[in-house]
Protein backbone atom coordinates (compact mmCIF):
# COMPACT_ATOMS: atom_id res chain seq x y z
CA UNK A 1 0.00 0.00 0.00
CA UNK A 2 1.43 3.30 -1.16
CA UNK A 3 1.06 6.31 0.87
CA UNK A 4 -1.58 8.15 -0.68
CA UNK A 5 -3.68 4.37 -0.56
CA UNK A 6 -2.87 4.20 3.18
CA UNK A 7 -3.75 8.42 3.79
CA UNK A 8 -7.32 7.31 1.93
CA UNK A 9 -8.22 4.61 4.15
CA UNK A 10 -7.38 6.09 7.44
CA UNK A 11 -9.34 9.03 6.29
CA UNK A 12 -12.45 7.36 4.73
CA UNK A 13 -15.61 7.63 7.02
CA UNK A 14 -16.20 4.11 6.15
CA UNK A 15 -13.05 3.45 8.50
CA UNK A 16 -13.72 1.67 11.92
CA UNK A 17 -11.08 0.61 14.09
CA UNK A 18 -10.24 -3.27 14.99
CA UNK A 19 -13.07 -4.21 17.06
CA UNK A 20 -12.00 -7.51 18.17
CA UNK A 21 -8.44 -9.97 18.72
CA UNK A 22 -7.65 -13.24 18.59
CA UNK A 23 -5.01 -13.84 20.82
CA UNK A 24 -4.28 -17.07 23.47
CA UNK A 25 -2.00 -19.47 23.63
CA UNK A 26 0.38 -20.30 20.78
CA UNK A 27 -0.08 -23.46 18.85
CA UNK A 28 -4.07 -23.08 20.92
CA UNK A 29 -6.16 -23.69 17.67
CA UNK A 30 -5.89 -19.65 16.73
CA UNK A 31 -5.32 -20.15 13.21
CA UNK A 32 -8.32 -22.34 12.99
CA UNK A 33 -10.35 -19.48 14.40
CA UNK A 34 -8.46 -17.05 12.12
CA UNK A 35 -9.34 -18.88 9.12
CA UNK A 36 -13.18 -19.70 9.85
CA UNK A 37 -13.88 -16.24 10.59
CA UNK A 38 -12.54 -15.16 7.24
CA UNK A 39 -15.15 -17.18 5.55
CA UNK A 40 -17.80 -14.99 7.65
CA UNK A 41 -19.70 -12.86 5.59
CA UNK A 42 -19.82 -10.15 8.40
CA UNK A 43 -16.07 -10.49 9.27
CA UNK A 44 -13.25 -9.08 7.98
CA UNK A 45 -10.13 -10.59 9.19
CA UNK A 46 -6.58 -8.81 8.62
CA UNK A 47 -4.38 -9.18 5.10
CA UNK A 48 -2.75 -11.62 7.47
CA UNK A 49 -2.62 -13.67 10.27
CA UNK A 50 -0.03 -12.29 13.30
CA UNK A 51 0.17 -9.18 12.39
CA UNK A 52 2.47 -8.59 15.82
CA UNK A 53 1.60 -4.29 16.29
CA UNK A 54 0.89 -4.63 19.76
CA UNK A 55 4.03 -6.46 20.63
CA UNK A 56 6.12 -4.77 18.55
CA UNK A 57 8.40 -2.56 20.88
CA UNK A 58 9.68 -0.51 17.98
CA UNK A 59 6.08 1.14 17.47
CA UNK A 60 5.87 1.86 20.78
CA UNK A 61 8.84 3.78 21.51
CA UNK A 62 7.41 6.94 19.73
CA UNK A 63 5.42 9.70 21.55
CA UNK A 64 2.96 8.88 18.65
CA UNK A 65 1.85 5.65 17.33
CA UNK A 66 1.18 5.63 13.74
CA UNK A 67 -2.07 3.29 14.04
CA UNK A 68 -2.09 3.68 9.87
CA UNK A 69 0.99 1.20 9.74
CA UNK A 70 -1.88 -1.22 11.67
CA UNK A 71 -5.00 -0.39 9.43
CA UNK A 72 -2.77 -1.06 6.71
CA UNK A 73 -3.11 -4.59 7.30
CA UNK A 74 -6.79 -4.15 6.42
CA UNK A 75 -8.59 -4.32 2.94
CA UNK A 76 -8.98 -0.60 1.29
CA UNK A 77 -12.74 0.66 0.79
CA UNK A 78 -14.48 -2.46 3.01
CA UNK A 79 -18.12 -2.78 3.74
CA UNK A 80 -18.70 -0.53 7.15
CA UNK A 81 -20.74 -3.30 7.85
CA UNK A 82 -18.18 -5.84 8.24
CA UNK A 83 -16.38 -5.83 11.73
CA UNK A 84 -12.56 -6.20 11.83
CA UNK A 85 -10.60 -8.66 13.29
CA UNK A 86 -7.14 -9.85 13.90
CA UNK A 87 -5.21 -13.00 15.48
CA UNK A 88 -1.83 -12.66 17.03
CA UNK A 89 -1.49 -15.44 19.59
CA UNK A 90 1.26 -13.56 21.38
CA UNK A 91 -0.95 -10.85 22.86
CA UNK A 92 -2.25 -12.65 25.68
CA UNK A 93 1.68 -13.41 26.39
CA UNK A 94 3.13 -10.17 25.78
CA UNK A 95 3.07 -7.62 28.96
CA UNK A 96 2.62 -4.05 27.44
CA UNK A 97 0.39 -5.62 24.59
CA UNK A 98 -2.98 -5.22 26.81
CA UNK A 99 -2.36 -1.46 27.64
CA UNK A 100 -1.36 -0.73 24.14
CA UNK A 101 -4.69 -2.03 23.06
CA UNK A 102 -6.89 -0.68 25.96
CA UNK A 103 -5.29 2.82 24.56
CA UNK A 104 -5.62 1.93 20.97
CA UNK A 105 -9.80 0.83 21.01
CA UNK A 106 -10.88 0.29 25.17
CA UNK A 107 -14.00 -1.43 23.58
CA UNK A 108 -11.79 -4.01 22.10
CA UNK A 109 -13.22 -7.33 22.49
CA UNK A 110 -10.83 -10.39 22.74
CA UNK A 111 -11.49 -14.37 21.93
CA UNK A 112 -8.87 -16.18 23.85
CA UNK A 113 -7.70 -19.49 22.73
CA UNK A 114 -6.28 -21.81 26.06
CA UNK A 115 -4.70 -25.01 25.46
CA UNK A 116 -3.58 -27.92 27.83
CA UNK A 117 -0.27 -25.81 28.49
CA UNK A 118 1.33 -29.50 28.42
CA UNK A 119 0.75 -30.23 25.38
CA UNK A 120 1.13 -26.73 24.48
CA UNK A 121 4.68 -26.36 25.67
CA UNK A 122 5.78 -29.80 23.50
CA UNK A 123 4.15 -28.01 20.65
CA UNK A 124 5.92 -25.05 20.94
CA UNK A 125 9.16 -26.78 20.97
CA UNK A 126 8.68 -28.76 18.18
CA UNK A 127 7.48 -25.84 16.20
CA UNK A 128 11.32 -23.41 17.12
CA UNK A 129 13.13 -27.03 16.11
CA UNK A 130 11.32 -27.12 13.03
CA UNK A 131 12.12 -23.58 12.17
CA UNK A 132 15.32 -24.15 13.15
CA UNK A 133 15.44 -21.70 16.67
CA UNK A 134 15.98 -24.33 19.25
CA UNK A 135 18.64 -27.24 19.44
CA UNK A 136 18.05 -28.64 22.75
CA UNK A 137 15.73 -31.90 22.99
CA UNK A 138 12.41 -30.77 24.77
CA UNK A 139 13.38 -31.81 28.40
CA UNK A 140 16.87 -29.62 28.39
CA UNK A 141 14.89 -26.76 27.09
CA UNK A 142 12.04 -26.79 29.83
CA UNK A 143 14.62 -27.42 32.60
CA UNK A 144 16.78 -24.89 31.37
CA UNK A 145 14.24 -22.02 30.21
CA UNK A 146 14.80 -19.43 32.95
CA UNK A 147 18.12 -19.10 32.57
CA UNK A 148 17.73 -19.09 29.05
CA UNK A 149 14.80 -16.20 28.76
CA UNK A 150 16.44 -13.83 31.00
CA UNK A 151 18.35 -12.42 27.99
CA UNK A 152 15.12 -10.76 26.67
CA UNK A 153 14.29 -8.96 29.69
CA UNK A 154 12.71 -6.94 30.48
CA UNK A 155 10.03 -8.19 27.91
CA UNK A 156 9.16 -11.75 27.66
CA UNK A 157 11.48 -14.25 25.44
CA UNK A 158 9.53 -15.21 22.21
CA UNK A 159 11.21 -18.43 21.32
CA UNK A 160 12.56 -20.03 24.69
CA UNK A 161 9.70 -19.58 26.38
CA UNK A 162 7.51 -22.90 26.84
CA UNK A 163 6.89 -23.32 30.10
CA UNK A 164 5.83 -19.59 31.21
CA UNK A 165 3.37 -19.12 28.36
CA UNK A 166 1.74 -22.18 30.27
CA UNK A 167 0.31 -19.53 32.70
CA UNK A 168 -2.66 -18.96 31.74
CA UNK A 169 -4.45 -17.05 34.96
CA UNK A 170 -1.57 -14.23 35.03
CA UNK A 171 -2.27 -13.52 31.29
CA UNK A 172 -6.23 -13.49 31.64
CA UNK A 173 -5.70 -11.10 34.69
CA UNK A 174 -3.81 -8.73 33.01
CA UNK A 175 -6.19 -8.60 30.19
CA UNK A 176 -9.08 -7.74 33.02
CA UNK A 177 -6.94 -5.29 34.29
CA UNK A 178 -7.63 -3.19 31.05
CA UNK A 179 -11.20 -4.79 29.64
CA UNK A 180 -14.28 -5.88 31.22
CA UNK A 181 -14.92 -9.50 31.50
CA UNK A 182 -18.23 -8.82 29.52
CA UNK A 183 -15.28 -8.03 26.66
CA UNK A 184 -13.33 -11.45 27.00
CA UNK A 185 -14.58 -14.76 25.43
CA UNK A 186 -12.21 -17.77 26.59
CA UNK A 187 -12.54 -20.69 24.74
CA UNK A 188 -10.50 -24.55 25.49
CA UNK A 189 -8.86 -25.11 21.97
CA UNK A 190 -10.11 -28.60 22.06
CA UNK A 191 -13.71 -27.35 21.67
CA UNK A 192 -13.32 -25.66 18.29
CA UNK A 193 -11.27 -29.37 17.44
CA UNK A 194 -14.00 -31.54 18.73
CA UNK A 195 -17.38 -29.33 18.39
CA UNK A 196 -16.43 -27.02 15.58
CA UNK A 197 -20.12 -25.42 14.73
CA UNK A 198 -21.46 -24.48 18.58
CA UNK A 199 -18.06 -22.86 19.35
CA UNK A 200 -17.88 -21.19 16.65
CA UNK A 201 -21.95 -19.68 16.60
CA UNK A 202 -20.46 -19.20 20.44
CA UNK A 203 -17.76 -16.98 18.98
CA UNK A 204 -20.44 -14.96 16.55
CA UNK A 205 -23.09 -14.24 19.29
CA UNK A 206 -19.99 -12.86 21.32
CA UNK A 207 -19.03 -10.80 18.05
CA UNK A 208 -22.61 -9.52 17.73
CA UNK A 209 -23.10 -11.36 13.85
CA UNK A 210 -24.85 -13.98 12.65
CA UNK A 211 -23.95 -17.53 13.15
CA UNK A 212 -21.42 -19.16 11.03
CA UNK A 213 -22.25 -19.90 7.67
CA UNK A 214 -21.87 -23.59 7.00
CA UNK A 215 -18.36 -24.65 6.11
CA UNK A 216 -16.04 -27.28 6.14
CA UNK A 217 -14.35 -28.06 9.60
CA UNK A 218 -11.60 -29.20 9.58
CA UNK A 219 -8.67 -27.96 11.73
CA UNK A 220 -5.62 -26.33 9.81
CA UNK A 221 -2.14 -25.75 10.97
CA UNK A 222 -1.18 -29.15 12.73
CA UNK A 223 2.60 -29.92 12.94
CA UNK A 224 3.60 -33.64 12.80
CA UNK A 225 6.05 -34.60 16.12
CA UNK A 226 9.38 -36.50 15.19
CA UNK A 227 9.19 -37.97 18.42
CA UNK A 228 6.28 -37.97 21.12
CA UNK A 229 6.62 -36.49 24.44
CA UNK A 230 7.87 -39.38 27.28
CA UNK A 231 6.29 -40.35 29.83
CA UNK A 232 8.64 -38.56 32.32
CA UNK A 233 8.85 -35.49 30.54
CA UNK A 234 4.94 -34.58 31.06
CA UNK A 235 5.04 -36.39 34.29
CA UNK A 236 7.82 -33.08 35.53
CA UNK A 237 5.20 -30.69 33.47
CA UNK A 238 2.21 -31.82 35.51
CA UNK A 239 3.73 -31.06 39.31
CA UNK A 240 4.49 -27.78 37.43
CA UNK A 241 1.18 -26.83 36.33
CA UNK A 242 -0.98 -28.70 38.32
CA UNK A 243 -1.67 -25.90 40.50
CA UNK A 244 -1.88 -23.27 37.80
CA UNK A 245 -4.49 -25.64 36.17
CA UNK A 246 -6.59 -25.81 39.35
CA UNK A 247 -6.51 -21.94 39.65
CA UNK A 248 -7.54 -21.85 35.60
CA UNK A 249 -10.83 -24.20 36.45
CA UNK A 250 -12.06 -22.19 39.50
CA UNK A 251 -11.53 -18.71 37.45
CA UNK A 252 -12.95 -20.06 34.24
CA UNK A 253 -15.27 -22.26 35.85
CA UNK A 254 -14.22 -25.32 34.04
CA UNK A 255 -13.39 -28.73 34.20
CA UNK A 256 -9.47 -29.09 32.90
CA UNK A 257 -9.26 -33.01 34.90
CA UNK A 258 -8.16 -34.11 31.34
CA UNK A 259 -4.52 -31.00 31.00
CA UNK A 260 -2.83 -33.05 33.65
CA UNK A 261 -4.05 -36.80 33.25
CA UNK A 262 -1.05 -38.86 32.82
Amino acid sequence: MNNKEQQAFETSDSVSKVSFIIGGAQKGGTTALDTYLRKHPSVLMARKKEVHFFDNEALFLKTKVDYGLYHAYFALNHSSSKILGEATPIYMYWYAAPRRVWEYNPAMRWILMLRNPIDRAYSHWNMERSRGQEDLPFFEAIKNERGRCMDALPEQHRVYSYVDRGFYTEQIRRIWHYFPVEQTLILKSEDLQDSPEPTLNKVCSFLGVEDMPKVSYEMTHVGEYVTAMSDGERAYLKNIFEAEVRTIEKLLDWDCTSWIAL
